[in-house]
């Protein structure tokens, strides 16, 4: 870059920017900034940054930032500290510097930005830039054009006094082919108020203002029916959706002030977020995933903060101690008011808990104290129906449950029937939280249900009648032997049970296991064979109260018999919904054929 600096106001002599702005547009609009709406933050930043640094020096200065958009160009004016020829040089022309590091750091803390990217972001949309400045620092300096483009080139002149008389600057884009919608005054307009509505000055989009202040939050909050109202629209035009409930946020310490709103209807933890964040009054990010624990995705929070670090493109938020620290602190407030639901109003936390247990629920299975206070709330699906852990334990001796949901389904309603109580435990978080159970419910036997305990709840069968089916039973055990299946006689109800295939996570884990070695190499199978565990076989129970199953055991241990078994074992197993392996398959279609072989004999053949 030349050095001298013109002052011929005829004909300024050209000069380069000390980066490659092509290369720099593409890195920003690219792979810096998600969108080219930022340019207009950037626009709005700079000038907000003029007013404070202004302020800085005097107290009393004007505090107002205008915006004109009209054919493809816009125009962005400022009563802020204003710039000389030799600043336009130094601070315009080259990227990571700026005016807040030079001559003004008393005012640092109060600056937006931190990056110094500044109108060089706006090449995102732009084909050139103009700058007109006075500075308030330097009254005598004349006014200064800087005159942009997006070819690499700029050029610096002073100008006559008289054109411009205040201090200030004004900012002049004129959009790059295809970007003229970019600076529509509709456009501007929808932007100015999504970044600026919480800024601290005059700040207008021709006659229309664009600042909404005081923020939601702080305003009258001497009527708390008509806030909750006021805050609700405003979760509809900010969110799009009613708000089941609203709590305010507050952490003094870091200087963070706004509201959560409680989601209409139940998410899944994995959804993204999407909490706004302004950094003293602008707009950071709409986006914001770390703002909250994980638990509390069942809220979505607008905020205002001024000691959160934005990242480089200044649409997020800095991971450091500070960001852990509010993140604890909101969490805090959250559960005090989980908490002071419970207390205060539970016809409220009851409306809560229908749509957003789940989210209650990740952050019990964390917080022992939060699930001591939600125990008598959080439902549980039971063999007793919907109801909570407290008053499932009160019922009965032992809190057994199940893992997953298919065998909640097989086995719950058998284990009722033999008077088991039994959790499902197979949703998100519920096995978890049953086995926490303990912890707040001292004294309170929880255990996994498994195939011995339901095997001992069911009726033995009359010893003589077992004696005289002693021949079936030997030769459907040997039938399926080869699956590591036992079979047992049991009575049980409903009649309508044929027959239960009961297993546990050991065998299951055993099972698994053997049929890895059997498909691996030499190799692995050497290491999965010393793995080989004494995990109990799998149970088929036979019920002997069932019509069918009497009369396919007076079948014999012939053929048709043993065929009868692996068909009852594939329709137990099919019951239980767990994957099958490909002897499993096989013995189904075997089981099957053999069946239609039997009701439709070849009798031509003699079969």
């Amino acid at each position: 870059m030349t050095s001298e600096i013109s002052s011929h106001p005829a004909a300024p002599a050209p000069h380069t920017f000390q980066v490659d702005l092509r290369g720099l547009v593409d890195l920003l609009s690219h792979h810096l900034y998600s969108s080219p709406r930022v340019y207009l933050r950037e626009l709005l930043q700079n000038a907000v940054d003029a007013i404070t640094a202004r302020r800085a020096g005097e107290p009393g200065a004007p505090a107002r930032v205008r915006l004109l958009a009209s054919d493809g160009v816009l125009r962005v004016e400022d009563s802020g500290v204003g710039l000389t020829e030799r600043d336009v040089h130094s601070l315009l022309a080259t990227i990571g510097r700026s005016s807040k590091r030079d001559g003004l750091e008393t005012a640092r803390s109060e600056f937006l930005g931190q990056f110094g990217i500044g109108l060089l972001a706006c090449f995102v949309v732009a084909a050139e830039i103009r700058v007109v400045s006075r500075s308030a620092l330097t009254p005598d300096a004349p006014p200064v054009e800087w005159l942009a483009r997006d070819d690499g080139s700029y050029t610096v002149r002073t100008l006559p006094a008289g054109a411009r008389t205040e201090p200030g600057t004004t900012v002049e884009l004129t959009a790059r082919p295809g970007a003229a919608e970019w600076l529509t005054k509709e456009r501007v307009t929808a932007l100015a108020r999504d970044f600026g509505s919480l800024l601290p000055h005059d700040i207008r989009v021709g006659e229309t203002p664009v600042t909404e202040l005081p923020a939601p939050w702080d305003r009258d909050r001497s009527n708390p029916p008509a806030r909750r109202v006021a805050l609700a629209l405003h979760c509809h035009e900010l969110f799009g959706f009613t708000p089941l409930d609203s709590l305010d946020l507050e952490v003094p310490l870091a200087g963070v002030r706004g509201v959560a709103y409680v989601l209409p209807s139940a998410v899944g933890p994995s959804r993204s977020s999407g909490h706004r964040v302004h950094l003293k009054g602008m707009l950071l990010t709409d986006r914001a995933e770390t703002l909250l624990p994980e638990w509390a995705f069942f809220v979505r929070c607008v905020i205002d903060t001024d000691s959160l670090r934005p990242t480089a493109s200044r649409e997020s938020l800095y991971e450091d101690e500070t960001l852990a620290a509010v993140r604890e602190a909101l969490g805090a407030q959250v559960r005090q008011w989980l908490t002071g639901l419970a207390a205060g109003d539970p016809e409220r936390l009851r409306r809560f808990l229908a749509v957003h247990h789940l989210g209650v629920k990740s952050l019990a299975r964390q917080d022992t104290e939060m699930l001591r206070t939600m125990l008598p709330w959080l439902p549980f699906e039971t063999t007793d129906g919907q109801i909570s852990l407290e008053e499932f334990a009160r019922r009965h001796p032992v809190v057994h449950f199940t893992r997953t949901v298919e065998e909640f389904r097989q086995v719950g309603p058998i284990a009722a029937a033999q008077g088991i109580g039994v959790v499902n435990g197979g949703y998100t978080y519920d096995s978890e939280l049953v086995e926490r159970l303990p912890l707040v419910l001292p004294g309170t036997p929880v255990a996994e249900l498994d195939a011995d305990t339901v095997t001992a709840h069911l009726d033995a069968v009359d010893p003589a009648e077992e004696l005289a089916l002693a021949g079936f039973l030997t030769a459907a055990r040997a039938r399926l032997d080869p699956l590591d299946c036992d079979v047992v006689l049991r009575s049980f109800h409903p009649l309508s049970v044929p027959a239960l295939h009961l297993d546990d996570r050991d065998t299951r884990h055993e099972r698994a296991r053997a049929d890895a070695e059997e498909r691996a190499d030499d190799l692995w199978a050497g290491i999965l064979g010393s793995l080989r565990g004494t995990a109990p076989r799998a149970r088929l129970v036979l019920n002997h109260l069932n019509p069918l199953v009497r009369r396919i055991s007076a079948l014999g241990g012939g053929e048709p018999g043993g065929t009868a078994v692996e068909a009852l074992y594939g329709q137990a197993l099919l019951m239980s919904r767990r994957p099958l392996r490909p002897a499993d398959s096989a013995l189904l279609n075997r089981a099957f054929l053999g069946l239609l072989e039997w009701a439709a004999p070849d009798r031509e053949n003699g079969r």
